[in-house]
């Protein structure tokens, strides 16, 4: 038997559980554990419960009852009230026996937030036009140049703007320190990769010599134990270069590339650029609806729902760093952030994940979204087409996750295209 209120955006139950029931609860208990207990002068498993009871206590078999009876009754509360919808799990706030009334408990629990979503035809949100400017064009001209860039080594002492390849070992306290060394490393003087001091202390030495330079971390250096530390580096100078860019013209352009000169290359890269932009516009049209839906809804995020995503996000990093052979903890240490800090950082990303997603559900709902097998192959097929493999051919290859994922872009593309349509 039970009784619900809302209150507060929570849920609170109370449920009663008689003393006959409360009795049947305990013998239950007993029947499932008395094999644990070793009572003098039974076989193990035998023991009647009044025994066990009075060599272990009158409540040894109180918590297995207590969590059995009130998670059945929790579930029937929910099977009978599928509109109740929790997402924290219920905490017992009270819980009393007497012996006239039986077992009272009362669970509250957060309740999935109720919102309104906003007539999309009042949203405010405009598309970023795009506009390709000489500027850019250049600068992919540019990028062009240094990717095929020459080294030309010179025998020479190394000047400001010079390439030098070093070996170097670092120390600290007169011990080596973990990532303080290199073989080979291509340090471009004067652009401030390396710690301040380091590259000014390289001019003037030739190839082959060796040199102990001097510096000291900044205070604010992301490793921990070295922030603030002098440091001395061993350095061995193995080569000098100079850079030498091509000059992009129209023979560099015809021998290069399919296009014949410099002024189709151009076209080609606005067009790309615009391409690129347009889709990233895009992209950024969608995300900026779905951001405004949720302001405007108004939706009240319970921080139970938040530390569950937050828990989420910080599982997936930590996944994401085992494959590049990194744990969590060395990531802290080189970004100088307690947990505390990295875990609090996530929580409005959190909290905006959430809403995104109980906007999305809210639409789908509403409008009664749903893909037919036909757009569900459609949208297969096009993909398939990109690896020129046909749909059945494909489809063999796919797993349930792969069905699911086309799926599910399937219909957040009409979702999408629900909202573009009534934003004026």
């Amino acid at each position: 038997m039970y009784n619900f209120e809302k209150k507060e955006k929570q849920g609170i139950l109370k449920i009663n559980i008689s003393k006959e029931d409360w009795e049947n609860a305990l013998e239950k208990a007993y029947e499932e554990n008395k094999g644990k207990f070793n009572i003098q002068g039974f076989r193990k498993g035998k023991a009647p419960r009044k025994v066990i009871e009075q060599n272990y206590g009158d409540t040894i078999f109180f918590d297995d009852a207590f969590d059995k009876v009130i998670s059945d009754e929790y579930m029937k509360f929910l099977s009978e009230n599928k509109e109740i919808i929790p997402v924290s799990q219920p905490s017992v706030e009270e819980n009393s026996f007497t012996a006239d009334k039986g077992l009272n408990v009362t669970l509250k629990f957060d309740l999935m937030p109720e919102f309104n979503l906003p007539q999309f035809n009042t949203l405010q949100t405009k598309k970023q036009e795009i506009e390709i400017t000489d500027k850019q064009i250049e600068a992919e001209i540019e990028n062009e140049r240094q990717a095929h860039a020459r080294y030309v080594e010179e025998n020479k002492a190394v000047e400001n703007g010079d390439f030098a390849t070093i070996d170097f070992t670092g120390f600290v306290d007169g011990k080596e320190f973990e990532g303080g060394d290199a073989k080979d490393y291509r340090l471009e003087i004067g652009s401030h990769t390396f710690i301040n001091g380091f590259e000014e202390q390289l001019i003037g030495m030739k190839k082959g010599e060796e040199k102990d330079i001097n510096v000291t971390f900044p205070e604010n250096y992301h490793v921990e134990n070295l922030k603030g530390k002098p440091a001395v580096f061993k350095i061995t100078l193995k080569k000098v270069e100079k850079k030498e860019l091509p000059e992009i013209d129209d023979k560099y352009i015809s021998d290069t590339t399919e296009f014949e000169n410099l002024e189709e290359y151009k076209k080609s890269i606005k067009e790309n650029l615009e391409k690129f932009a347009q889709e990233r516009a895009e992209r950024d049209y969608e995300v900026a609806l779905l951001d405004e839906i949720a302001e405007k809804s108004g939706i009240e995020v319970p921080k139970s729902m938040i530390e569950h995503e937050v828990h989420h996000m910080i599982e997936d990093f930590e996944h994401r760093l085992s494959h590049q052979n990194m744990n969590l903890n060395a990531y802290l240490e080189y970004i100088g952030k307690s947990f505390d800090e990295f875990k609090k950082d996530r929580e409005i990303d959190a909290e905006k994940n959430i809403e995104t997603r109980l906007v999305i559900q809210k639409i789908i709902a509403e409008n009664n979204i749903t893909v037919t097998s036909e757009e569900l192959d459609k949208s297969i097929e096009e993909y398939a087409a990109k690896y020129q493999m046909k749909l059945d051919e494909f489809k063999k290859a796919m797993s349930p996750d792969d069905y699911a994922y086309f799926e599910n872009n399937a219909i957040m593309t009409k979702v999408l295209n629900l909202i573009k349509s009534k934003n004026n």
